[in-house]
């Protein structure tokens, strides 16, 4: 028989698990090339024979998405597989548009095909894009499972973005300085190291099997915390699903946030008490029109600073978290609002951008007030401190979840901004989560 060559379109991520889970030792298919967009630096690699299996002893090459046409060309592909997250409907449709004009198929893949079963209970957190406090709320739901008496142990979605895929097969995380040990980038500490310092044990990395098979060895809970709005690699027995009123109607067009959207079981509305009151209500509506037995709850993320008296009337450079103020589309974060609420002067940033840091500024063009945190190996790093230190401000506020200036050197001063999960009434977190460990017989 011969097998249907396919060419897997991916970021990183979704991409590895859908060749792991479906194609990696079926003899229908012939994967030929992965290529990669989102995330810089991707492209250009090889998914290693350690991972791709009997069928694929000399292991796949990644290309840049870019290449797509002479790729379909080349290997003469009939499919091509749409596999990342946080695309709007109106480019799904453009990448439909061009996979079908080169003359091959498209496919996006669906739960019954790559979602794997634990079997230990399970909580997801899922958002329906970017930046809605997937982060918050993760940290939320394993705080409360911790404070119940139960061990859980948290799955991260996929960032492998070192270029030698076999040292992040599968990653476990205990102390910060497991996150030296597999040099990971600004984006993984963002979220690894909150998870760590709350003393959860965090699993991630490239084969989602295999994680799942360790982390099931010392969890009485599973929790998985999704990457950007894509959907869990694992079927949840609790679906808990973020939305983010400051931008209303995304819930229901960008794919795949509006699949976790309709699947779920608890949605909460983030941020209300920075966002409009109408706003709010038309994400409840858009929640209610397409899964009306959802729960929904409403919460706040308030942000704390730690010596507003560092940023109060100064002149001041915001740096924000990369993926949220990127291919998350806000136009702010966190530290934005806690320089506006301290009534700094917001400096732009983009006249100190060097290198790869002013590429992001032209790519991402509707950043004018905030930094993107952007540290994707070591040479952006250094770039990212460059940009900072050439900055003409009094001040930095760091809105990152983690503590910038560990990683580099800020040669002026800064703060740091947090923010929690805050749930507004009843039913809560607490309350969702006491009755699901009664459900599975969890309590300790």
């Amino acid at each position: 028989m011969t097998r249907k060559k396919v060419i897997i379109m991916g970021a990183a991520g979704r991409d590895f698990h859908n060749f792991n889970v479906f194609f990696r030792n079926n003899e229908d298919y012939e994967v030929v090339a992965f290529t990669a967009e989102q995330i810089p630096g991707i492209g250009d690699r090889l998914y290693p024979p350690e991972l791709s299996g009997d069928l694929y002893p000399d292991g796949i090459k990644i290309y840049p998405e870019e290449k797509l046409p002479e790729l379909v060309e080349k290997f003469e592909a009939e499919q091509c597989i749409l596999a990342y997250s946080d695309l709007s409907y109106d480019t799904v449709g453009h990448k439909i548009a061009w996979v079908n004009s080169i003359g091959a198929d498209i496919r996006l893949m669906g739960t019954n095909t790559t979602m794997l079963k634990s079997k230990k209970p399970l909580v997801a957190i899922c958002a329906v894009r970017t930046g809605c406090g997937k982060s918050q709320t993760s940290r939320r739901v394993n705080q409360i499972l911790v404070d119940m008496g139960l061990k859980p142990v948290n799955i991260r979605h996929p960032m492998p973005y070192d270029p030698d895929l076999t040292t992040q097969i599968a990653q476990r995380y205990e102390v910060l300085g497991d996150l030296d040990k597999y040099n990971c980038t600004i984006e993984e500490r963002e979220e690894y190291e909150p998870m760590i310092n709350m003393g959860v044990i965090l699993y991630a990395g490239v084969d989602y099997g295999e994680i799942l098979s360790q982390a099931e060895e010392e969890a009485d809970v599973i929790t998985w915390d999704g990457g950007n709005n894509d959907f869990s690699f694992y079927r949840p027995d609790l679906f808990i699903v973020i939305a983010d009123p400051h931008r209303p109607g995304h819930e229901v067009s960008y794919y795949p946030g509006e699949t976790n959207l309709i699947m779920a079981d608890v949605v909460i509305i983030n941020k209300v008490e920075t966002a409009d009151y109408d706003f709010v209500e038309e994400v409840r509506d858009n929640i209610m029109r397409v899964n009306p037995g959802a729960v929904i709850i409403e919460a706040a993320s308030p942000v704390t600073v730690e010596d507003m008296s560092v940023i109060r009337g100064k002149r001041v450079l915001i740096v924000e978290d990369g993926p949220t103020v990127t291919h998350g589309d806000m136009p702010y974060g966190a530290g934005y609002i806690a320089a506006r609420k301290a009534g700094a002067e917001i400096v732009d940033p983009r006249p100190f951008a060097v290198g790869s840091i002013k590429d992001t500024f032209e790519k991402y063009y509707h950043l004018e007030d905030v930094l993107p945190a952007m540290g994707y190996g070591k040479t952006q790093m250094k770039e990212l401190e460059d940009t900072i230190n050439k900055a003409d401000v009094d001040a930095v506020v760091i809105g990152t979840p983690i503590d910038l200036g560990r990683l580099i050197k800020i040669n002026k001063p800064s703060v740091r901004i947090r923010y929690d999960l805050q749930e507004i009434g009843r039913p809560n977190l607490e309350d969702i989560l006491a009755e699901f460990v009664e459900k599975k017989g969890l309590k300790k």
